[in-house]
């Protein structure tokens, strides 16, 4: 593994860290109780890495999951990210997930089906609980079936998840609810968009 660098940004849902190297992005977290909890956690992946400025590119990067999280228009899906290590699989689930655009979502049956693995939708969910690149993977637009919220491993688990979906499109804030009491917006009505 090459070595990387990482630093810590302020972000609307609060301050997330991101490493990169030579490769792209090597990391991606979404905010954690304290910034010595966020360091931890990178370097507990990344055992090499240092604080470092980051260079235009990945400034670029901050600036526009800034953006993404202040519900504003951001283009993120040609990012770079560094897969090196990361398994086939594993790949061609982020790389579909990747594919989803902000304010749709797919089940995690549907992301298998993109991924060359139908019926695979756990193997999917494993593969996203082990995301590196949150939001850069998009992972919280991945839904369960019937459009239920799903599991999401970030800090803050399902309010995080939750919060995410509705500041790229706020009718889904309550997709569990929504789906529960039978709302037009349910799944079949996301699955529609979506797809």
């Amino acid at each position: 593994m090459t070595d990387a660098l990482f630093t810590l940004f302020a972000t609307p849902i609060g301050r997330c860290a991101i490493a990169w190297n030579e490769r792209g992005i090597a990391l991606l977290h979404l905010p954690e109780s304290s910034e010595a909890v966020a360091r931890a956690r990178i370097l507990r992946r990344l055992p090499s890495a240092r604080p470092g400025a980051p260079p235009g590119e990945v400034k670029r990067v901050i600036d526009a999951i800034g953006s993404l999280l202040r519900g504003e228009p951001a283009a993120l899906e040609a990012v770079e990210l560094d897969m090196h290590g990361v398994p086939p699989f594993h790949r061609r689930v982020y790389e579909a997930a990747r594919r989803i655009p902000p304010g749709a979502t797919l089940s995690y049956g549907a992301v298998a089906v993109r991924a060359g693995a139908p019926g695979a939708a756990r193997a999917v969910g494993q593969a996203l609980r082990k995301n590196p690149f949150a939001i850069l993977v998009p992972c919280h637009r991945v839904l369960a079936a019937g459009g239920k919220i799903g599991g999401f491993t970030a800090s803050g688990g399902l309010d995080t998840k939750r919060r995410l979906l509705e500041l790229e499109r706020p009718e889904v804030a309550l997709v569990e609810t929504a789906v529960h009491a039978g709302s037009a917006r349910g799944a079949g009505a996301r699955q529609a968009r979506s797809s």
